[in-house]
């Protein structure tokens, strides 16, 4: 897979990718994989975490998504889909199919292309009244 990507397959890089696609399709972030490289015994910085992550993204391997200014998640599914945020777990799950429906974009500037459109979706969880937790 890094290969076909144009990485080389270091030890470091190979033992992240097996953390990343070991589970399916996932939303983490560098400091959880960090965590996840520790307990699995493999010896890597947090700093190799997020610059793996950044090389990954730019080869196609992964998807960035920020929900805030400086919260990033990196997302294995690289399809075309939109994202939900749970405000207070700092969760990110996946919009199910057509979930969310563009009618309309801007005219990208001269020179410009859309390359993507990205949607988060802010929730928190309702408290047993009906109302919203703070």
């Amino acid at each position: 897979m890094l290969r076909v990507a144009g990485l080389r397959p270091t030890r470091q890089r190979v033992a992240l990718a097996e953390l990343l696609y070991s589970k399916g399709n996932r939303h983490i972030s560098a400091e959880r994989l960090h965590e996840e490289a520790e307990a699995a015994d493999v010896p890597v910085s947090l700093a190799t975490v997020y610059n793996t992550l950044h090389q990954f993204t730019e080869a196609g391997l992964l998807r960035e998504v920020a929900v805030e200014g400086t919260k990033t998640y990196f997302d294995t599914n690289t399809d075309d889909h939109h994202h939900f945020f749970i405000e207070g777990e700092n969760r990110v799950i996946d919009i199910p199919g057509s979930g969310v429906a563009m009618t309309a974009l801007p005219a990208a500037p001269e020179g410009m292309e859309i390359v993507r459109v990205d949607v988060v979706v802010r929730l928190r969880r309702k408290d047993e009244d009906g109302d919203l937790s703070a």
